[in-house]
């Protein structure tokens, strides 16, 4: 008889990775210093791994207004919005973004993944959306919630928007959705073109701007007011969580269709409001993105240094213009490892592996504050070249000639940046047989070789990372270098013997290719 919870039981990734060391997520961070250090298990790093861009969530101003709130309010609303949870501050802050946002009305959700699932509440049956197959994951849901038709095109391909476009029903009521700077590889969306096949196709158009609220165009409005396009765009939805040093998201667009939101969106109706402490420091943010935009000045010029840093030692950072400055490492276990090795030399970085990149495309997701001193940032760089070098990444010399790459400063109008052969086909999704997952090896994991393998990983790396001195001790001195070595162990034998079962995975009892199956 089938479980429910088979697969909870049977899957190997979690049970692997943390056995190798390899284990990269829910980190708990235990303080923070001044946004751009925190320290985890004892260790302070530093950050480069948050979206805390303009580095306001330790701006005293922001944490003041907080404290005020939660002293005036309390910690929660204990409601939805609908009911009892609207404070005056909410309507306060929603004035405010509407206003800065150059828009009719605005409304805050409590948190960034909510305020996209509020787009179902308007899509019907006979309406089609047209989603950037790179969207975030908040824009996916929000369309499965919904009763319309989707049509994903392919990242940033306008002709092939266009083709959906022209195939589609003529009186079905459209909407283009896209990122406007896409979270993994930091391009920015053709914005232009979109507007353009959306009069020509009668269509309306929705940005998601949580990575370019704060960051792109002069006033930090975004990817519309980046392009000039304010009054072509429909709607327009931010995220606190990024530069605004808070929780919660904001639509903002033409006041019909945000009451209409207000009084439909499950996500709003159904769910606790942002707290007063969010709230105000939302608020506060705001104030302070307008006042002071030498923070994204700064912020951009920083951006410019570590990618031109990264691709002068011979790391590919891709297509990105932005602040968020992806790495390419190829596969996912040395993408952990190369993780590891860094988080051990004192910086926190992301690894991003399938699905939110395509197989064999794993990357290092960096991402930068306006807050980072020059010394953290070239700490960083030296830190990157070193564990490049010794993993293999880049080669031993550096290149002698790089693309300098362009930043999408206001006016510049600069999408992506030009991309590597190899990137190019990791995007592609056709890099997917040179790398190799857990996921993949997993799934090969019924044959009795493979099970053995990972057995014997597993007590490897536990008897590796538990020897006492008196175990070298009888050991002799020959394996004192094996000691120091210890927490690389795992991963050296994973990839090695992933690289193996990759090679000869073809014949096994599951059939097929295994990077066809993943």
């Amino acid at each position: 008889m089938s479980d429910v919870f088979d697969k909870c039981r049977t899957w190997k990734d979690y049970r692997i990775a943390k056995a190798t060391g390899l284990y990269p997520y829910f980190r708990a961070i235990e303080a923070s210093h001044g946004a751009t250090e925190v320290e985890i298990e004892g260790r302070r790093v530093i950050m480069v791994g948050s979206n805390n861009y303009l580095g306001l969530s330790a701006d005293p101003r922001v944490k003041e207004a907080a404290i005020k709130a939660t002293e005036k309010f309390g910690t929660t609303c204990s409601g939805s919005r609908l009911l009892n949870g609207t404070l005056a501050l909410h309507e306060e802050l929603e004035a405010r973004l509407a206003k800065f946002l150059n828009r009719e009305s605005a409304i805050v959700i409590s948190t960034g993944f909510q305020t996209n699932l509020a787009l179902a509440s308007i899509l019907g049956r006979h309406d089609i959306v047209f989603s950037d197959r790179a969207n975030h994951a908040s824009l996916v849901d929000g369309v499965r919630l919904s009763f319309a038709t989707e049509r994903k095109f392919r990242h940033n391909d306008m002709d092939h928007l266009e083709q959906l476009l022209a195939a589609a029903e003529p009186g079905a009521g459209k909407i283009i959705v896209t990122d406007g700077v896409f979270s993994m590889e930091g391009d920015v969306c053709n914005l232009p073109r979109i507007v353009e096949l959306s009069k020509q196709y009668n269509a309306r158009v929705m940005t998601d701007d949580a990575h370019a609220m704060g960051v792109l165009g002069e006033m930090g409005r975004g990817t519309s007011e980046y392009f000039g396009l304010e009054k072509d765009v429909d709607l327009v939805m931010g995220t606190f969580s990024k530069s605004f040093a808070s929780l919660g998201g904001v639509l903002a667009g033409p006041f019909d269709v945000i009451n209409y939101i207000r009084h439909k969106a499950r996500s709003v109706i159904f769910s606790a409001s942002m707290t007063p402490a969010s709230i105000a420091a939302a608020l506060k943010a705001t104030e302070i993105i307008e006042a002071e935009p030498q923070r994204r000045a700064r912020l951009l010029d920083i951006a410019e240094k570590m990618h031109n840093g990264f691709r002068a030692m011979g790391f590919d950072t891709g297509v990105s213009v932005t602040p968020v400055v992806p790495v390419h490492i190829g596969d996912q276990v040395k993408c952990f490892r190369f993780w590891r090795a860094l988080h051990e030399a004192g910086v926190f970085a992301n690894p991003v592996i399938p699905p939110a990149v395509e197989a064999g495309h794993a990357l290092i997701r960096t991402s930068y504050m306006a807050t980072h001193t020059d010394a953290q940032l070239d700490q960083v760089l030296d830190t990157f070249e070193k564990i490049g070098r010794k993993l293999n990444v880049i080669p031993e010399t550096r290149p002698t000639v790089y693309e300098p790459v362009k930043i999408a400063r206001p006016g510049s109008a600069v999408r992506s940046n030009k991309a590597s052969e190899t990137w190019a086909a990791g995007s592609a999704g056709l890099l997917a047989d040179k790398g190799f997952s857990l996921d993949q090896l997993s799934r090969m994991s019924s044959r009795e070789m493979a099970g053995k393998f990972f057995d014997a990983v597993e007590q490897l790396t536990w008897r590796a990372a538990n020897l006492q001195p008196e175990d070298l001790r009888r050991l002799g001195g020959a394996p004192k270098k094996l000691w120091e070595k210890r927490s690389e162990l795992g991963g050296v034998l994973l990839e090695k013997g992933a690289q193996l079962f990759m090679r000869n995975g073809s014949e096994g009892s599951d059939g097929g290719n295994p990077a066809e199956r993943n």
